[in-house]
């Protein structure tokens, strides 16, 4: 008897379980619906200000004071979604997005309040595509535009390269095309003025590993966090290794916290030796080394390494957000030494 009661609570809890799927399924459907349908209010509400606003295109301020009009109608009984400043997002969503059809049911309004800062046109659609084929979460979204992923990219790529990564029309040439210099760590939340060992930083990459595979880019997966290798009865440990889908190779990782020295290029060459020898299948492309340090000169890391090698990449890492003078002034630097590696 007692037997046959253990049997039924335990089919009780496995319908129980269903249930309770069902019900959140169900839920997360209703508020997705909820969502589609405000974001498609919002762009219909653009349309017709829009629409209105080029009848009337001829006289002077007429824009504003239909805006401004709306809002007054509106505002007291509906809200502040009717606030001046939202129709004049509506009206830019509408431009933005002039083609009901193309809006991707998978983002939220945030997501879009996101998209429709973006005055570049084709840095837009670039973040389209990554938060479409990435199922980014507005925040994640919004962490990606504020750390300048775009602007980043482009440090080593030209745009036309970078879209047609992001949108998956060809997938990734070189490792430079997805690994970013520098890499934004402000996710980790330690403070940059302070002194960290190696380990502090492994640790907090290990405690927020979401987010950093998010900075990290496109196609990684963590495979060790202190890899063993064994040498000849020496033993070594490597910081961090992942693979790489879109690139079909292993990328491991060494942090540095002070100045790159060619050294710690040393050392990564022969971690990604190893990895090539041991470990990489023959199908699989050659490992991948980042060294991510505080620090770097690259006169040092080009000499240390064979002329044209593209496995071993040094980059920097920046505990908080760059300032847009501070990406343009990176920017100038880069075009710099490579107009200067060319006219060598």
């Amino acid at each position: 008897m007692k037997s046959n009661t253990s049997e039924i609570f335990s089919a009780s809890d496995n319908v129980f379980e269903q249930i309770k799927a069902i019900i959140a399924n169900a839920q997360a459907k209703a508020i997705r619906s909820v969502d589609t349908e405000r974001v498609l209010m919002y762009w219909q509400i653009g349309k017709v200000i829009f629409e209105e606003e080029q009848q009337g295109k001829d006289r002077a301020d007429y824009g504003k004071y239909l805006i401004k009009s709306i809002s007054e109608a509106f505002q007291p009984t509906l809200g502040t979604g009717f606030s001046v400043r939202q129709l004049e997002r509506y009206r830019q969503f509408y431009r933005s997005f002039p083609i009901a059809s193309a809006l991707r049911t998978q983002f939220s309004w945030t997501h879009y309040k996101n998209l429709i800062s973006i005055d570049n046109q084709d840095k837009r659609e670039f973040y389209i595509a990554e938060a479409d084929k990435n199922n980014w979460t507005a925040r994640q979204l919004e962490r990606q535009i504020n750390s300048q992923l775009f602007e980043r990219l482009l440090l080593s790529n030209d745009v036309k390269a970078v879209l047609e990564v992001a949108r998956e029309e060809r997938q990734p040439a070189e490792p430079t095309e997805i690994i970013k210099d520098p890499m934004v760590l402000e996710f980790l939340g330690l403070k940059r003025e302070a002194a960290y060992y190696e380990k502090d930083l492994e640790t907090a990459i290990i405690t927020h590993l979401q987010e950093f595979i998010l900075e990290l880019g496109n196609g990684f997966a963590f495979v060790a966090r202190q890899k063993r290798i064994h040498l000849d009865g020496d033993e070594f440990f490597i910081d961090l290794v992942f693979y790489n889908r879109l690139l079909q190779c292993f990328v491991v990782i060494e942090i540095k916290t002070t100045k790159l020295t060619h050294q710690d290029i040393g050392q990564l060459q022969m971690y990604v030796n190893y990895y090539d020898r041991y470990e990489k299948q023959d199908y699989e492309n050659p490992t991948i080394g980042i060294l991510l340090c505080a620090d770097k000169n690259d006169a040092v890391v080009k000499i240390t390494l064979p002329e044209n090698s593209k496995n071993i990449i040094a980059s920097k890492y920046q505990l908080y957000l760059p300032t847009e003078q501070q990406l343009i002034a990176e920017v100038k630097k880069e075009i710099e030494k490579l107009d200067n590696d060319q006219a060598i």
